[in-house]
């Protein structure tokens, strides 16, 4: 396990595994904004350098059971794709169609598929049932939290497997903190109904707030409802859009480990 990686579990569920990798600052960066662990394809990096950050994941943490990434192109939409054995590919690191799908949730009850999402302030929101059986993971961007695309994904996750939302847990990552998260045309870009999450003095939202309110108003026990306070725009070993505009992405990984590993 990397120093640079937060590493989260769900109580009473051993075997479902969250990991939240972080930018390694020690490696050299110069002018080099994808320096340090970029994890994604979609920025100005080289192909083969993040095949490698992603290698490198996969055998840390191959031995907790992790055996391949999954991630979709992220559009700040409202998709949810439901991973079973018919959609996935034989990359063993990442499935060629499915990268190429515009989707911002991702879901499945495949053993060993990590649900990966990208990030570089946008909430990467990490979710499963308290049977640890059944995985959901929820890019969950400012518009992602205006359109509420948090129970729209919880509904149809929890239709799909035929789960209840008061048996799910949830922990939200390294993300846009609220006093950095500022929104100076607050009135165009939100409903009214969004502003008790707006302070109008300092013009920023308190996204991390506002996350948990939908989350609990989605059906989720207050109590299984999980933050990671760490605020990418504040903190060197984060991507931060909002700091540096140009970029590189960490993001959250969810799996779970077989019984029999």
């Amino acid at each position: 396990m990397s120093l640079n990686d937060i590493f989260f579990h769900f109580p009473g569920l051993a075997h479902i595994h969250c990991v939240f990798p972080l930018r390694d600052c020690d490696l050299p960066q110069d002018s080099d904004a994808c320096a340090g662990g970029n994890l994604s394809f979609e920025v100005n990096d080289e192909p083969q350098r993040v095949r490698c950050m992603r290698n490198r994941l996969l055998n840390r943490y191959k031995a907790f059971g992790l055996q391949r990434l999954c991630d979709a192109h992220q559009v700040h939409g409202s998709e949810l794709v439901f991973l079973d054995q018919q959609s996935l590919g034989q990359d063993t690191l990442v499935d060629a169609q499915l990268a190429a799908t515009a989707a911002d949730g991702l879901a499945t009850g495949h053993a060993g598929l990590g649900l990966f999402i990208k990030t570089a302030d946008c909430q990467p929101v990490l979710i499963c049932d308290n049977t640890g059986r059944f995985l959901l993971a929820l890019h969950v961007g400012w518009r992602g939290n205006a359109a509420n695309f948090i129970a729209k994904a919880i509904a149809s996750f929890c239709r799909h497997y035929a789960l209840q939302a008061k048996d799910l847990l949830a922990v939200r990552g390294p993300s846009l903190g609220p006093d950095k998260a500022e929104f100076v045309n607050f009135q165009r870009e939100w409903p009214d109904s969004f502003s008790p999450w707006f302070d109008a003095q300092s013009r920023t939202m308190d996204l991390w707030g506002l996350t948990r309110h939908q989350l609990t108003q989605a059906g989720l026990n207050p109590r299984h409802i999980f933050g990671l306070d760490l605020c990418t725009a504040s903190n060197s070993q984060c991507f931060s859009y909002r700091r540096d505009k140009v970029c590189g992405r960490q993001g959250g990984i969810i799996w779970r480990q077989s019984q029999t590993n």
